[in-house]
């Protein structure tokens, strides 16, 4: 099990202790509420099991950009009262998580209580990885958790650059996302069949050769399916297409052979809007002007019938702009047919992820990872460094 390369809760101590917890409560918010709980949820487990082993716990975590200072817009101040709904226990809060404010409110805390940090990035340090911000996050800890998986890919202050001044571990959910998605790189069940979607192949040329190393079948949606087909030779009019990394595709399509399965037809649209006119042609039909949104009727099909019979799934990314309700038939119907399967079915994060919690389908699937870009990396089997740090 990968797992047992990395340090976990059972190898802290953390009874009387301040533990510093990097979370993942990049959350979206609407009329400064929080609008959808997942990744708060996602962090219980963790901070419930600390909490009952007489843990002190200071939890950080960024949210949204707001460029390396304080922007009101971005203050996790509103999951507050959230977190404390869920524990149903009080949670402080400190206005700064660095300095006095922060300093006196971890000083005030007994075992079992728990604070909540402000947005670590309202200081440039944390995305720089700036050491001297790194060693004052630390030191309002005694030990240290990192249960943010969806940050795990950046090399950041509180995910990365702590990690090296305080005895530190991965948390529970840090944990089950490397034991899910380590299947879909060692997979001992096949036929396994990979679906990868999303606008670019630029950002994916690393998973689409690892899957294509690894998978029996791989399916193509979303608008880096453009690519593929363009470099095939197909006009496709207006829709996007990255001509810089043409080459790149004709490589690929030459050493896939059968295992790459592409869009036969499209569902183009006259513009790129939500009600724009839209109609179903071949791949070799896309009429000028025009670009395309979605997968096809025919491609669907052929898709659901690719995914018959599958042991193991792993799904990253849309077949379409899932967004517009109208270009959203193509990723529901495959979002569908891969939770109907007696499968184990992964879905990585991200706007993957999204899609099937708006069809109603996360609860159909085996795991559905809470991150985008570092599913992608973990999957391209590149090294995390908030994993690398707490490597045993």
């Amino acid at each position: 099990m990968m797992t047992n390369l990395y340090r976990t809760l059972d190898d802290l101590d953390v009874g009387g202790k301040r533990v510093l917890v990097r979370v993942d409560f990049n959350v979206p918010l609407k009329d400064g509420k929080v609008a959808d709980t997942t990744r708060i949820e996602a962090a219980l487990p963790t901070v419930q099991r600390l909490r009952k082993a007489g843990g002190r716990l200071i939890l950080c975590s960024h949210l949204g950009r707001p460029k390396g200072q304080p922007d009101p817009a971005y203050s996790l101040r509103p999951v507050v009262d959230k977190l404390a709904d869920l524990l149903e226990e009080p949670v402080a809060f400190a206005d700064d998580c660095i300095g006095e404010p922060a300093q006196q409110a971890a000083a005030k805390l007994d075992d079992g209580d728990v604070l909540l940090l402000e947005n670590t990035r309202f200081h440039a340090g944390e995305k720089a990885n700036d050491p001297a911000f790194a060693l004052e996050l630390a030191s309002l800890g005694e030990v240290y958790v990192n249960d943010a998986f969806g940050s795990a890919h950046r090399a950041h202050a509180s995910t990365e650059g702590v990690a090296h001044h305080l005895p530190g571990a991965i948390g529970l959910l840090m944990a089950d996302e490397i034991e899910q998605l380590s299947k879909a790189l060692d997979p001992s069940a096949h036929p396994y069949v990979a679906i990868l979607g999303g606008a670019k192949i630029s950002e994916k040329i690393g998973v689409v050769e690892s899957l294509l190393a690894r998978a029996d079948r791989l399916l193509i949606g979303g608008g880096m399916a453009n690519t593929f087909l363009a470099a095939q030779g197909y006009d496709l009019a207006e829709s996007l297409v990255e001509d810089d990394v043409l080459d790149t595709a004709k490589e690929i399509l030459k050493g896939a052979g059968e295992a790459l399965h592409l869009p036969v037809d499209l569902v183009v649209a006259a513009a790129f809007e939500a009600d724009a006119d839209s109609m179903v042609v071949a791949v070799d039909q896309v009429p000028a002007g025009w670009q395309a949104l979605d997968i096809g009727p025919d491609t669907v099909q052929r898709y659901q019938q690719a995914l018959q019979g599958a042991a193991l799934v792993v799904w990253n990314g849309p077949m379409g702009v899932f967004e517009f309700e109208r270009f959203a038939h193509g990723t529901n119907a495959i979002a569908r047919a891969v939770g109907q399967l007696p499968a184990t079915t992964i879905v990585g994060g991200g706007d993957s992820a999204a899609a099937v919690y708006a069809a109603g389908l996360a609860d159909q699937m085996s795991h559905v990872s809470t991150g985008g870009g570092a599913s992608l990396a973990f999957l391209e089997g590149t090294p995390l460094p908030g994993l690398q740090a707490l490597r045993r």
